[in-house]
């Protein structure tokens, strides 16, 4: 029986899913991973649209599913909470960051209530966007989580997710206090990157990527994987054009990006 008290303040109820189980060489989790809830193929859309998060709320608890997550937050802001952040919760699948290769057991899982791409990627209400900062805050001060580990599903497992999308306010969250962001250098003309090309300067791309995070291959070709990793970088960091092209606008703002890491402390 999943029976648990809720672990934020800002949880309105409890809907205890059953899919979960114990985290893996991870004692506290260290990210937290934001998603959309899309459309679900064979959903009947009427349906969807009328209460995204109802219908993603009885996917998530359903034991058929084999999905879940920690939180769901509604559009009208509602957080409710399906998972103890305790346990492990099922929303991350095939993913990696920083060389972990089990991000379910490593993080904790908000889902947002959004039709996403399927749907049209139709904004997300101010309201839903405040209980999004408000329960990173939470979660990042209790957990100590640091803020560029506060990622997008797309950044973990590149080319098969794309949420929660490039119109997701990663600059906002950042003004108030979540996540890791600059502002993307300019687009503009000058040398790229661009599948099928080899050498030195694509290894250096690779390794820019893989020092920020992603699960880059540092092979010097920009192969496939590259490619889909490229792009989930500008839907997280330079949204206006997500085309997997490494332009000037996107060495330049991972190259910032890094710069504005902090550094380890020491101990």
């Amino acid at each position: 029986m999943n029976e648990f008290v809720p672990d934020s303040f800002l949880v309105s109820g409890i809907h205890a899913s059953p899919n979960f189980g114990v985290r893996n060489g991870c004692d506290e989790p260290d990210s937290i991973i934001l998603h959309y809830t899309g459309l679900r193929l064979g959903d009947a859309e009427a349906a969807w649209r009328a209460d995204p998060g109802g219908q993603a709320l009885q996917w998530l608890i359903n034991p058929v599913a084999q999905v879940s997550s920690h939180y769901l937050i509604f559009e009208d802001g509602r957080i409710v909470q399906l998972v103890a952040e305790a346990q492990r919760a099922w929303h991350a699948g095939r993913s990696s960051w920083a060389g972990v290769t089990d991000m379910n057991s490593h993080s904790i899982g908000i889902e947002i209530a959004n039709a996403g791409h399927d749907g049209g990627l139709p904004p997300f209400p101010d309201v839903q966007i405040d209980a999004v900062i408000a329960l990173c805050r939470d979660i990042g001060a209790r957990r100590r989580i640091a803020p560029q580990r506060i990622l997008a599903h797309s950044d973990i497992a590149p080319g098969r997710k794309i949420d929660p999308g490039e119109h997701f306010p990663w600059g906002r969250l950042f003004a108030e206090g979540v996540g890791h962001w600059i502002e993307p250098a300019p687009i503009s003309g000058g040398r790229f990157l661009a599948p099928g090309d080899e050498g030195q300067p694509v290894a250096a791309l690779q390794a820019m990527l893989a020092m920020y995070g992603y699960g880059a291959t540092v092979n010097g070709v920009f192969d496939a994987q590259t490619e889909q990793i490229v792009a989930a970088f500008q839907r997280h960091f330079r949204p206006s054009r997500v085309d997997g092209v490494a332009d000037s606008s996107t060495i330049l703002t991972l190259r910032n990006l890094i710069a504005a890491l902090e550094p380890p402390s020491i101990v």
